[in-house]
C-alpha cells in the first residue's frame, strides 16, 4: 500500500490512551435486515458511547496529548458531534474547550455540548463557516485549534474502529466480511479505517458513502483533485462539509476503492430499516452505508458487508418526521 499521513504502529498506541468505555464497540451479523437489502451485513455500532458517535476515539488522543502538556484551552468547529466528543475529553482532563457551530446545527447536539460544559459560539451558516470563525478565535486567543480529518490524531484515533473490524477475524489472513461502507464527510474516518483495513487486510474492499447534497469530497475523489461546492442541501448534517482539505484527499485517495453519491430518500429508508429490524435510532449520517446498498442491490448481492453506524445525535422531532415518511 501508498503511504498515507497515518501509522499503524500509532494507532495501535493509540488505544492506550482513549478511555475503553469507547473502544471493542458491539460488531455483530444483523441477519434481520438482510432479506430487506439482498445481502449478509454486519453492524458496527459506534453510539453505545456517552457522546453517541466515534468522534471520541479521537478527541481522547488530542486529549490526552494536550493533558500531558499541562494546562491548555482549545477551540474546534463542529457539525455537532466532534464538539461533544471534545468537550467530553477535555473535561475530564481538565482542558477549556470552545465550540464554534452554525445556528442551524441541530439543537439536541447544541444542547449536549453545552451541557458537557464547553464554551459553545453560534455562527451564521454552515460548517464552513464556523471552520473560519474556530480558527480566528485559535489565532486571537493563541489556543490550540483542534480540526477534525486534518489533525491526524482524529484520524488515527478513529482508525482504531479498524483494528477492531479486522481483529474481529480468526486471524489476519482473512476477515469473515469483503467490503466496508464508510459515511465521507470530511474523512477522518474513511481514511482512518480504510488505511487499517488495506494494511491489514487488503483484498477488502473500502467503499466511502456521501449524500448527492453534500458531494464535495466524493467528486474530488473521482477528479483526483480538491472540488469545492457552494452549498449544501441534505439531513445528514454530519457529512455535509464543502471544502474538502488537500492532505485528508490525498490519504483518500489511497485507501478507497470507491466513493459513492446517495439521495436523501435512501438515507431515510436506511435509518427506518435501521429502526424496524435493528432496533437503533440514528443520525442520517449514520444511515449512509444502508443507503448505498438499498440504491445499487446488484453490486452487494452476495456479499457480507460491514456498515459503521457512526453516530446516533438526532433531533427527535425531525427523526419522527423522516421515518414516519418512508414507506414500510
Amino acid at each position: 500500500m501508498q503511504e498515507t499521513r497515518l501509522d499503524t504502529a500509532r494507532i495501535r498506541a493509540a488505544r492506550r490512551v482513549i478511555d475503553p468505555m469507547f473502544l471493542d464497540t458491539p460488531l455483530y451479523r444483523c441477519e434481520a435486515l438482510e432479506p430487506h437489502i439482498g445481502c449478509a451485513v454486519s453492524v458496527k455500532l459506534e453510539t453505545a458511547n456517552p457522546v453517541r458517535s466515534f468522534k471520541a476515539r479521537g478527541t481522547e488522543v488530542v486529549a490526552s496529548g494536550l493533558a500531558d502538556r499541562g494546562p491548555s484551552a482549545v477551540v474546534c468547529a463542529s457539525a455537532g458531534n466532534l464538539g461533544q466528543a471534545l468537550a467530553w475529553s477535555g473535561r475530564g482532563r481538565g482542558i477549556d474547550v470552545t465550540v464554534v457551530a452554525s445556528r442551524s446545527a441541530p439543537a439536541a447536539k447544541l444542547d449536549r455540548i453545552r451541557a458537557l460544559g464547553a464554551r459553545l459560539e453560534l455562527v451564521d451558516g454552515d460548517f464552513d463557516m464556523a471552520r473560519e470563525r474556530a480558527a480566528a478565535v485559535a489565532r486571537y486567543d493563541g489556543i490550540r485549534l483542534v480540526e477534525d480529518s486534518l489533525d491526524i490524531e482524529t484520524c488515527e484515533g478513529a482508525a482504531t474502529i479498524g483494528l477492531e473490524l479486522v481483529g474481529a477475524a480468526p486471524s489476519f489472513d482473512t476477515v469473515p466480511f469483503d467490503t466496508v461502507l464508510i459515511a465521507l464527510g470530511g474523512g477522518a474516518l474513511a481514511t482512518g479505517v480504510g488505511h487499517v483495513v488495506k494494511a491489514l487486510a487488503p483484498e477488502v474492499e473500502v467503499v466511502c458513502v456521501q449524500p448527492l447534497g453534500a458531494p464535495a469530497m466524493t467528486r474530488s475523489w473521482r477528479q483526483r483533485r480538491v472540488v469545492t461546492t457552494g452549498s449544501t442541501r441534505t439531513i445528514a448534517d454530519g457529512v455535509a462539509g464543502r471544502r474538502p482539505i488537500p492532505a485528508v484527499l490525498d490519504d483518500l485517495l489511497v485507501v478507497a476503492d470507491d466513493a459513492v453519491l446517495v439521495r436523501e430518500a435512501s438515507i431515510v429508508a436506511g435509518m427506518r430499516l435501521l429502526l424496524d429490524h435493528a432496533g437503533l435510532v440514528v443520525e442520517p449520517s449514520a444511515a449512509l452505508g444502508l443507503a448505498a446498498i438499498l440504491e445499487d442491490r446488484d453490486r452487494f448481492a452476495g456479499r457480507h458487508v460491514v456498515t459503521i453506524v457512526c453516530g446516533g445525535n438526532v433531533d427527535m422531532d425531525a427523526y419522527r418526521r423522516w421515518v414516519n415518511a418512508a414507506p414500510r
